[in-house]
């Protein structure tokens, strides 16, 4: 009996043994399966958490760059408005000083006061009938002048005071020019000799009025 409860507990062990290295094997492969699971949970995990820090830092560097063009656009504008205010402001200067100088040259060419442009002088001539006079030959061969001359006024106001001593101023000139030889009016000298006398008695006898300058249309000597 003793011998059958050995070999009984004996064969109960063994099969203890056996079934221990199975048991074992498949906790391994339990256990192993559990690592898996845990390995690929973590990866998909690490995986999504990179994807939402990519996603993060993707975001942030749109909102950076949309702040950047947005911050440009101000700055465009600003400098557009400024550069505009300039050109208008210059503008507007420089309208308000060509209009300042026009009003200051009319004024001044209304007064006469010499701020603006000076005034236009406003000339005026007048013809005298034509001179026919014998010179002076000293009772030899005869020989006349024939003389047109234009009176050359300071300003219209003068013709008439002109005009009114006429008379006179004929007298004065065919008094004069009897007085002349044919040798007084030879050269550039002798025609400026005579302007010069002929001014001197025009003037003398309109004065305070004045004539400017004694111009000959033509002169004749014969």
């Amino acid at each position: 009996m003793a011998d059958k409860k050995e070999k009984k507990a004996e064969e109960k062990q063994e099969k203890k043994d056996a079934e221990k290295p199975e048991k074992e094997a498949k906790k391994g492969k339990g256990d192993a399966a559990d690592t898996g699971e845990k390995k690929e949970g973590e990866a998909a995990e690490g995986a999504e958490g990179a994807e939402g820090a990519e996603g993060e830092g993707g975001g942030k560097a749109a909102r950076k760059k949309k702040l950047i063009i947005a911050a440009a656009g101000v700055v465009l504008l600003l400098v557009g408005g400024l550069g505009a205010a300039f050109v208008a402001g210059a503008f507007k200067h420089k309208s308000a000083e060509a209009a300042d100088g026009a009003e200051a040259g009319a004024e001044g060419a209304e007064h006469g006061d010499g701020k603006g442009s000076p005034a236009v002088p406003q000339i005026s001539y007048l013809d005298m009938e034509e001179f026919l006079v014998n010179l002076n030959t000293g009772g030899k061969q005869n020989s006349f002048l024939k003389m047109k001359v234009t009176l050359e006024l300071p300003s219209p106001a003068e013709k008439a005071v002109v005009e009114t001593q006429m008379p006179r101023v004929r007298d004065s000139f065919q008094i004069y020019l009897r007085e002349l030889r044919a040798n007084d009016l030879q050269g550039a000298g002798g025609m400026q000799r005579l302007r010069e006398e002929l001014l001197l008695r025009v003037n003398k006898i309109i004065y305070p009025a004045k004539v400017s300058d004694i111009l000959f249309k033509e002169i004749i000597v014969q």
